[in-house]
């Protein structure tokens, strides 16, 4: 690594007058920045029209912007896509605010209270299952619009005891539109204003006031009841008072930390399963361990929180497929003051990109970048810190990451000991790079009864699903 403290960063040259690479990295990010990386080195700069932007594609500089000198990086404008959706929320507030927020948020993913969110991560996993055990084996299901729908339903259940099954739909939906909004808003040098009455900035709209209204209903009608016996988050931020005026928090700062809960909570880790399932399908073999494995622990019954320590191989396969495949493909700090980085000059108001997606694929830190091996998150197996990052680093690590885990690897738990899905024959699958990892199209995938027969007549409970799917016929 050069030295050049007065020097700039190498980079792509050409481009186009004073857009520079813009609208080619708008085409393919994931090529785009994954050539850069490969041509130039770890530390790399852009021209991307009026902004400056380095890559840092290195642990050491990764934690000298995230941990060392934290203090001199902000979220910055970069985020001001999330903010149309989130507002103030924990993923894009800054300073004393985020502080605040952060420790309120923080109990309601302590350790002591899993076990408990483990019961209603399987009861929510139940209930998908049942749906599904009303399509015949063979048939085809979006597994993308399913994981979707579960970790949504999760979500409710755990953080604001409430199901949200019934608007998965219309949630889904008004995602999509938002999400892919924001992407294009933050990463357009001059984005057109939302007040604009353009197609998109209507379609956004009408998606953020379904998103609204959801997030409002759910806080009306907490405000209505009685029920002081709830410990979830939401009641966590309702009861919390400021420690200089003693205020409650306003019902837009409730909006905004709910519509974080909300979003994030499972947009992340419904693209996680997808990938996870997209993989497994590619790999027969590796399917074959996951269900032997989850076979062997949990059988026809539901998984515990302490039977997930009982199951490394699928929490191995969670990790490999979230290297690939991050949910969050890349996230970015704004320098407040003039840096250096890897030996390079980094000047105020620099936008440094941190990018999990490239990172996971650098050749000095992962043996075959490209090749699925979850052997590689095996327990004992070691790798420089700050080479993952699916849930980014430093004090600004996701907060929900072991809640993630947990809920994924109950997921993919439970999928294994009853169904195979698989990809038919041709099936195209694309990336969606866009503030998330999504698939573009969808996951069509075809869904085959783990006993290689016809699926039987369907019952009435869980229970005679677990045990059909074991090969055991229930007496009553």
């Amino acid at each position: 690594m050069k030295n050049e403290t007065n020097a700039r960063p190498p980079g792509p040259r050409g481009g186009l007058p004073y857009f520079g690479h813009t609208f080619e990295a708008g085409r393919d990010p994931l090529g785009f920045f994954g050539r850069a990386a490969r041509e130039h080195g770890d530390i790399v700069h852009f021209d991307f029209g009026p902004y400056r932007y380095v890559m840092a594609n290195e642990p050491e500089s990764i934690k000298h912007v995230l941990v060392d000198n934290a203090k001199n990086y902000i979220k910055g404008y970069s985020y001001r896509g999330l903010k149309l959706i989130l507002g103030q929320g924990l993923v894009t507030s800054e300073g004393d605010f985020w502080r605040r927020q952060r420790k309120l948020a923080q109990p309601a993913f302590h350790r002591e209270k899993l076990a408990d969110l483990a019961q209603r991560m399987t009861d929510a996993a139940s209930d998908m299952l049942a749906r599904w055990y009303g399509h015949p084996s063979g048939s085809t299901l979006d597994v993308h619009a399913e994981m979707m729908r579960v970790t949504l339903d999760i979500v409710g259940r755990t953080l604001l005891s409430q199901s949200l099954d019934d608007r998965a739909e219309g949630i889904g939906d008004a995602m999509a539109v938002t999400v892919r909004t924001a992407a294009e808003y933050a990463s357009t040098p001059f984005p057109m204003p939302i007040w604009v009455p353009t197609p998109r900035n209507l379609r956004f709209k009408r998606a953020k006031r379904t998103l609204d209204a959801l997030v409002l209903d759910i806080i009306a009608e907490r405000r209505k009841t009685s029920d002081v016996g709830r410990q979830d988050l939401l009641a966590m931020l309702m009861a919390a008072r400021d420690e200089e005026t003693n205020e409650a928090m306003t019902d837009q700062q409730l909006k905004d930390e709910v519509m974080t809960i909300v979003t994030a909570g499972h947009e992340t880790t419904a693209n996680a399963m997808s990938w996870t399932l997209y993989l497994l399908s590619r790999h027969p073999d590796v399917a074959r361990r996951v269900e032997a494995e989850a076979d062997a622990v949990i059988g026809t019954r539901l998984p515990a929180l302490e039977d997930l320590p009982r199951m490394p191989y699928a929490r191995a396969v969670i990790e490999e497929s979230m290297r690939l495949y991050p949910p969050v493909w890349g996230f970015e700090r704004e320098a407040l003051t003039d840096d250096v980085i890897g030996g390079y000059r980094v000047p105020k108001g620099t936008m440094v990109a941190i990018l999990p997606y490239v990172l996971h694929r650098h050749p000095a830190y992962w043996d075959n970048p490209e090749g699925f091996d979850p052997d590689r998150f095996a327990p004992g197996t070691e790798r420089p810190r700050y080479t993952y990052l699916p849930f980014g680093g430093g004090p600004r690590i996701c907060i929900g990451n072991a809640f993630a885990l947990m809920e994924a690897q109950i997921l993919l738990a439970m999928i294994a000991t009853r169904y195979r899905l698989q990809l038919p024959a041709g099936a195209r699958v694309e990336l969606e790079p866009v503030i998330t990892l999504r698939p573009l199209h969808g996951m069509p995938m075809t869904l085959v009864w783990r006993t290689g027969r016809d699926q039987p007549e369907p019952r009435p409970s869980i229970s005679c699903l677990m045990a059909a799917s074991a090969g055991v016929v229930p007496t009553g």
